[in-house]
This record gives C-alpha cells, structure tokens and sequence, in this order.
C-alpha cells in the first residue's frame, strides 16, 4: 500500500488595515453651538434714560423757540382806509400854484401781545419825489392785539414848484396830476421796564384829474 503525504499550510499572515482617505485629524473636544432669538425693543424702552437725555433738551429749545416766534416785538401794520381830496384849486396868475385839501384815514393793527404807544402820525404830500407840504396827529395808545384809526387833514395854499415847472404844465395839459402820499408812525411798545422803537410807513399814489378836480384815483405803492 503506498501512502502520500501532503506538506503543511504556510502559517498566517498578520491583517493590517489600510490607512482611511482622508486622514482623520487628531481627536478634538466637541463644540457646541446656542442660538438665541432676535430680540426687540419696545417703544418704552427706546424713552430709557440714555433717550430721555436728549429728547428733554431738544423739547426745551423748541419751546423757547416757539415762545420767541410769538413774543418778539414786531412794526405795526400800517394801512390806508380812507383817502378823500376835498380840495385841489389850481392856479395860473401870477403863477402857477395850486392849493390842496386832503384828508386821510390810517388803520394802524398792533399784532403783538403787547400795547403800543404811538407819538404821531405823519401824513405828507410830494409831487414827483418832492414833498410839498405835511401834517402831524396827535398822540395815541393802541392796545395789544388790536387796531386803531386815525385821522389827518393835509390843507396846503398856494403851492408852487418852481424846479418842476414844465412837468407840470405838461401834466396840466394832459388833464391829469400825480401826487403821492406817505403815512408814517412812530412810537414804542411799553413793555413796562422799558420800551422798543417801532415805526411804520405806507405810500399811496393819487391821480387827479385836473378837468374834474374832485375826480381822483388812488394807488398803494409798494
């Protein structure tokens, strides 16, 4: 009988795990992420102290500033509420002159708070940026927010204009005169401790016609 031997297995190979793709970084502590949700404020919270420090100073001054607006003195307001020519004679021997009656009536308005005390009312006369004559009123008081009238006759005879002689005769043969009229105010505010100067002034324009001389028309000028 033949018998047969086989020869014995090699032994095992050692396994070996290959190297992983990326290489793994060395090994970290956990971290860890806290979400917090928006937070708002409330209209309250915007008026907190740091709000409030301005918006204090910034309501004063606009106090302050709305109380001068109103309070500052200002010039009354000066206007015409009645021009009458009661008279206008014009004369040609031995020269040429004319006379003149008119009468005005200034509405003076006080806007302020407080009274004004006005020392005349002046009302003059000119022909051609020249006066010819004027008249001064009385005395008055006007009491704050308040209005006033006054009235004034300017009467001048014989006025002659030597230096505009031929614009007037060129003015008389066209059958119309232009004079021009201003109405001033002077006086104060009585503000008790002391008082402010104020004054007012308006101009007006009348055109007369020298066929009818009773007939005129008027103008502000300003």
């Amino acid at each position: 009988m033949t018998s047969s031997k086989f020869p014995d297995p090699p032994p095992p190979t050692p396994y070996e795990p290959l190297p992983s793709y990326p290489p793994q970084p060395p090994h970290q502590p956990p971290q860890y992420i806290i979400l917090l949700p928006h937070y708002y404020r409330t209209p309250r919270q915007f008026l907190r102290r740091p709000s409030r420090r301005y918006l204090i100073p910034a309501a004063a001054l606009l106090l302050i500033a709305a109380a001068l607006f109103f309070l500052w003195p200002s010039d009354p307001e000066l206007s015409i509420a009645r021009l009458h020519l009661r008279r206008l004679k014009i004369h040609s021997f031995p020269k040429i002159s004319f006379d003149i009656t008119l009468d005005v009536t200034a509405k003076i308005r006080n806007k302020d708070f407080y009274s004004v005390n006005f020392r005349s009312v002046v009302v003059s006369v000119g022909y051609r940026g020249k006066q010819l004559g004027y008249v001064v009123s009385d005395y008055g008081r006007i009491k704050a927010r308040a209005s006033s009238y006054v009235n004034a006759t300017l009467e001048l005879k014989d006025v002659s204009i030597f230096s505009d002689m031929i614009p007037l005769i060129e003015d008389l043969a066209r059958g119309s005169i232009t004079f021009d009229t201003v109405t001033e105010i002077g006086g104060e505010l009585g503000l008790g401790l002391f008082d402010i100067p104020i004054k007012g002034k308006v101009s007006c324009e009348i055109v007369v016609d020298t066929r009818n001389e009773t007939d005129f028309s008027s103008e502000l000028l300003p």
